[in-house]
């Protein structure tokens, strides 16, 4: 899609143009709404989490606190032909928040009201700058909350733009599962509410699911209705090692097929658990240096040591060791560190002046070790340092791979490692995202595994909605 004739970053420099129209928006939101500080624009276009970054910075940050206001700032930068790029929680890994068209970035981190509750509705209205953590602890006392588990310094508005999951997303789906309805402020300033309150509709086009997973490029989402689901009785964790990846992804594929509840099902590989052992943060524990599947049960006191029987005994058929089953809240929130650290610990890993290269792929269950064993061994030939670790419950994983970013070379080579799982994740029929969206770094990968006609769809999609292409140009598709 070729972009439209933005304002120019210079000219939005000049009182007498960009200035101006920026401070048309300073007058009616307050002055504390705008920032034109260097160092927190450069924070707002640049992310070290992200190899997808770009040189182009936003003019400015504004701050909207209402639906109000976004939509008195889309009014603006509609007039005068300036991107919008929204920003959440700032945690997301491929470039779905930089500015390559400079314009302004738009941070919901002030739009953080719980709008309403109802609790025998089992559902909350939120604005986007709620973070997940933070709602979940005021949900529960309810016996409430929302069953995702992304980063921890994730917002909610972020993690419906990306459809984001987490380790829980073998038991509870991804987001688009838990939202209801969403208000979305749309590019000529106009405001749409997707749906009401009901669990189930049949009333006309899913809106709602179109705007889940956008990534800001159709729409800004301010208020967001959430499903919630009832805090289990009981949590536990187990941990088992096993002698290679393929036994590790045998195991979880039996354990997916016998029907055993699981909440979340993980795998890390021996690098992973070697980094840990190194830099992670888990109380001093040494983990063995092996592929490590890390299991969550929940439920009654008595389902969970039935299905941890069963899942000892399923791992013990795959030459699984070291089966270590927490019996006390202490022993779980130790054992599931492993997990919670990783990146962590991957980032403590890095030599000066390096960086990470981390990307996702999913692919179906059968398919998963085949597809970690060859991506492990081609970036393992090319002499770089990388480990993989999976949502192996539902055939998502990670690879992160540590490079020298001044070296053309060794970037180049972490390039066509990370190119060349991707085309092996498209050939097993699977998919060049599972939850880390498309952004600025997947869009060639987006057209080699959906094809021109569906692409050519969503843009279609894209020009109805925002023609002038304002609405975080650049990203998904050109």
């Amino acid at each position: 899609m070729q972009p439209a004739l933005y304002l120019a970053r210079s000219s939005m420099f000049e009182p007498a143009i960009g200035r101006a129209k920026v401070f048309a928006i300073t007058e009616t939101l307050g002055e504390d709404s705008v920032s034109w500080d260097e160092e927190e624009i450069a924070i707002h276009g640049y992310s070290e989490l992200s190899t997808s970054n770009c040189e182009a910075r936003p003019i400015a940050v504004v701050r909207p606190k209402t639906t109000e206001d976004v939509a008195f700032i889309a009014k603006i930068c509609t007039a005068f032909k300036i991107p919008m790029i929204p920003f959440a929680g700032g945690s997301s890994v491929e470039g779905n928040f930089v500015a390559p068209y400079s314009g302004l970035t738009i941070d919901f981190s002030d739009m953080k009201r719980i709008v309403s509750f109802h609790p025998d509705d089992m559902d909350v209205v939120v604005q986007p700058g709620v973070n997940w953590v933070d709602l979940n602890k005021l949900l529960k006392n309810s016996g409430l909350f929302l069953p995702l588990d992304p980063s921890p310094t994730a917002l909610i508005g972020g993690m419906v733009a990306t459809n984001c999951s987490g380790t829980n997303a073998v038991r509870y789906g991804t987001m688009k599962d838990w939202v209801v309805n969403v208000t979305v402020v749309l590019a000529d300033g106009n405001v749409i509410k997707t749906r009401h309150r009901p669990r189930k509709t049949s009333a006309g086009y899913n809106l709602t699911s179109l705007f889940t997973g956008s990534e800001g490029t159709l729409g800004m989402i301010t208020e967001i209705t959430l499903k919630l689901a009832t805090i289990p009785e009981k949590q536990s964790v187990a941990v088992a090692t096993f002698p290679s990846i393929r036994e590790a992804a045998a195991t979880a594929s039996k354990i997916m097929r016998t029907g055993i509840q699981i909440a979340a099902l993980e795998m890390m590989d021996e690098t992973q658990m070697m980094v840990i052992n190194k830099n992670g943060g888990t109380g001093g524990r040494l983990w063995e240096e092996k592929p490590t599947l890390l299991f969550k049960f929940s439920g009654t006191q008595r389902a969970i040591e039935e299905d941890v029987e069963r899942v000892r005994t399923i791992s013990s058929q795959h030459s699984g060791e070291n089966f270590e089953f927490a019996k006390s809240e202490e022993e779980m929130n130790s054992l599931w560190a492993a997990r919670k650290e990783s990146l962590w610990a991957m980032l403590a890993a890095r030599p000066e002046g390096t960086q990470i290269w981390s990307t996702d792929v999913a692919v179906p269950l059968s398919r998963m070790a085949e597809i970690i064993d060859l991506s492990k061994k081609e970036s393992g030939q090319l002499g770089l340092f990388s480990s993989v670790l999976g949502h192996v419950g539902d055939g998502n994983f990670h690879q992160a791979v540590m490079y020298n970013p001044n070296d053309p070379e060794q970037k180049q080579s972490v390039r066509d490692c990370v190119l060349a799982m991707v085309h092996r994740a498209v050939e097993m029929e699977g998919t060049v995202s599972g939850e880390h969206g498309i952004g600025l770094g997947k869009k060639e990968c987006l057209l080699e595994e959906l094809g021109p006609e569906t692409v050519g769809v969503m843009r279609t999609l894209k020009r109805s909605l925002d023609p002038h292409c304002l609405l975080n140009p650049g990203k998904i598709f050109d």
